[in-house]
């Protein structure tokens, strides 16, 4: 097989692939749910093998403990969410009311200090922030719901998920041997050493990620009530999950947050607190907790990740979510590995003046 025909049996097979994830979303879902699991998983997994466990045996203990902590953690959340979300939703006239009360006294305190023409460029530029804010929050959140609105989604992620982890989990290693068999020979270990990246990006983001997001729930879910915030639990809870979108995340609990709090306190002082529990999570995320659990090995910009959870939920829905920094993570990984064989080929090196020198040579 020559060049040519390895690039387009490539390229057929992605376009497959992306094929099936449209039309077969649904239906994937809890297989790709089971086999990200099934991929944090596996160092445990290794980790008992060590210990002299067998693989079976590694294989149940590890997938009963997940998954039991898994429901545990939301039956305890799942009525306390729900019950809180109501009685947001309860108040919402309450806090609208309230908020257009303070909006007035700061529209006519601006008006009073700005002239016309400073207030419509502020108004216009308020106004086109919070578009594309509301734009990138109902893109993302519609690409989770198209993924989880059926009750048969639902279903098989409760019910085929975990069947789908254990097998993959048990079977691992096979696997991972197997598709290394495939590999062709002569390019094997140029293979292998990508993978490896592939590899390093996605343990560095996914593992360390996720410690970071619980982390910062239950810092800002605490936080937030003790301040004594209504739904502060939720709403900080909340803000740390999605918290693995770079600042939007914590940009869409902040103003959440604060809203609450302006119409809940009306006071500078409570109003500051709330403040200062999300830019003292701030400070905490980006200079302690995100670079001793994720550090510099994922090589992901946060303009990346941002784009490919957007294009991903909106696309692919659920299962684009859940594969986007994967992919991304591939594509960077082949887009480093290019630029290094661009650097490193003539192309790169004939420079102008390198051909101008090796002419005038003798």
């Amino acid at each position: 097989m020559t060049v040519r025909q390895q690039a387009w049996s490539w390229v057929t097979a992605s376009a497959v692939f992306l094929g099936l994830l449209y039309f077969l979303g649904d239906v994937l879902t809890p297989f790709i749910a089971g086999m990200a699991i099934a991929y944090l998983l596996d160092p445990a997994c290794d980790y008992l093998e060590r210990l002299g466990c067998s693989r079976v045996v590694a294989t149940c203990i590890i997938t009963a403990i997940f998954f039991v902590l898994a429901a545990v953690l939301l039956l305890l959340l799942i009525p306390l969410i729900t019950s809180q979300i109501l009685n947001f939703a309860q108040n919402i006239p309450e806090y609208s009311a309230a908020l257009r009360e303070k909006s007035v006294y700061i529209t006519s305190l601006l008006e009073s200090r700005l002239g016309p023409e400073e207030l419509t460029q502020l108004h216009d530029a308020l106004g086109a922030a919070s578009g594309d804010i509301v734009k990138f929050a109902l893109g993302l959140a519609g690409g989770f719901a198209r993924g989880v609105e059926s009750v048969v989604t639902l279903a098989s992620l409760a019910l085929i998920t975990p069947i789908v982890t254990f097998y993959l989990l048990r079977d691992w290693d096979h696997i991972v041997a197997k598709v290394d068999n495939w590999l062709p020979r002569i390019s094997a270990d140029v293979i292998r050493t990508q993978i490896k990246l592939v590899d390093q990006t996605l343990s560095g983001f996914a593992r360390g990620q996720a410690t970071v997001c619980l982390l910062m729930g239950s810092f800002y879910g605490v936080g937030l009530l003790f301040v004594g915030l209504d739904f502060g639990f939720i709403v900080g809870f909340l803000t740390g999950l999605i918290s693995f979108v770079p600042y939007f995340g914590m940009l869409i609990g902040f103003i959440i947050g604060v809203s609450i709090a302006v119409a809940q306190f009306g006071e500078f002082g409570a109003v500051a607190m709330v403040a200062a529990i999300f830019a003292a999570g701030q400070l905490l995320e980006g200079n302690f907790l995100t670079p001793k659990l994720v550090g510099d090995r994922v090589g992901l910009h946060a303009v990346w990740i941002i784009f490919a959870l957007l294009a991903g939920g909106t696309l692919f829905g659920f299962v684009g979510v859940v594969l986007a920094v994967p992919l991304m993570a591939i594509i960077g990984v082949l887009a480093r590995f290019s630029l290094n064989q661009y650097i490193q080929s003539p192309l790169y090196g004939a420079l102008p003046s390198e051909v101008n020198d090796s002419s005038e040579d003798p």
